[in-house]
């Protein structure tokens, strides 16, 4: 670290974003123990490079970007090279219904409905819908084009309201396709 930048402005600055970086942190990787190692890390990028900070931007977005390229340099280490061919690479399924999100469903079965979204998604859905980034900011904290943001930000929504209205099912609770047919076959 510069020093020349004191340490109580990098604690003024990026202190106040901790927990919303752990929460997403813990979204992503799904364990509290890696949650924690890759925001340590990503508060130790940040502090080892607070002199290129430029005061007055976004100093939360600044960090997610650290930290999401932490998640990245993570999986690569752990998994080295994914053999999964990439989603966004296959043709779009033409969809004709949404279906809605049940109102009768708990935080806990939302949060395990979001955990079950692929990787690529519950990222982009968590930065979007949770943090509230803008796509310009999720394609540069992710370092992806906002073109891919848009998309994978439309799969996302779309696999969890699908998973939702699925779990809703379960519980007796009719659906709008499901209203549709009875109505049709009645």
């Amino acid at each position: 670290m510069n020093s020349s930048i004191p340490t109580a402005d990098f604690e003024t600055e990026a202190m106040p974003h901790l927990n919303d970086l752990f929460r997403s942190a813990r979204r992503i990787l799904g364990n509290a123990a890696e949650a924690e190692d890759a925001v340590q890390e990503a508060y130790y990028q940040a502090w080892k490079s607070f002199h290129r900070f430029q005061p007055g931007t976004n100093c939360r977005a600044w960090l997610f970007k650290i930290l999401f390229h932490v998640i990245q340099h993570q999986r690569r280490k752990w998994w080295k090279v994914s053999s999964f061919a990439n989603l966004d690479e296959m043709p779009e399924q033409v969809t004709t219904w949404e279906p809605p999100v049940p109102q009768d469903l708990t935080d806990e079965e939302v949060l395990q409905a979001f955990d079950r979204l692929p990787q690529q998604y519950r990222e982009v859905v968590l930065l979007a819908d949770v943090q509230e980034f803008a796509y310009k900011e999720i394609a540069d904290i992710l370092n992806i084009p906002i073109g891919t943001v848009m998309s994978r930000l439309n799969r996302g929504r779309k696999l969890l309201r699908t998973e939702l209205a699925g779990l809703a099912a379960g519980y007796g609770i009719e659906t709008g396709s499901e209203a549709a047919r009875s109505f049709t076959c009645a």
